[in-house]
């Protein structure tokens, strides 16, 4: 499996973006994706997953903010980011969930100024 994560960039407080994880390989493998983010000098942190039945779940932080969805013609989940504050300031991951494996996208960049 292969992802690619896409869609981050600099926005003001307030402002939305949404972000792309688009897959390839063994898609049908794939038991759930989530959004991850890291920022600096922190660990990685869960903000939302999907999963293969389409139930979604989201770290309290990002409820009511952040839209975890996905696009099985285009083998695409989507992070939709509303109200973004400046602590949202972090590099995106995506990750999909097989049974045995697990495999991480490169980051992309969120940047929210004040």
């Amino acid at each position: 499996v292969q992802l690619q994560a896409s869609g981050g960039g600099l926005v003001q407080a307030g402002g939305s973006l949404r972000l792309s994880c688009a897959a390839s390989g063994s898609i049908f493998s794939i038991n759930l994706v989530g959004w991850y983010r890291q920022a600096p000098g922190k660990q990685r942190e869960l903000d939302a997953i999907i999963t293969r039945g389409g139930s979604t779940n989201y770290a309290d932080s990002v409820k009511g903010r952040f839209t975890i969805s996905r696009d099985n013609a285009e083998n695409t989940v989507y992070l939709q980011m509303n109200s973004l504050k400046p602590e949202d300031t972090a590099v995106y991951f995506c990750k999909a969930d097989l049974v045995y494996k697990a495999y991480w996208g490169k980051g992309t960049q969120v940047t929210v100024s004040s």
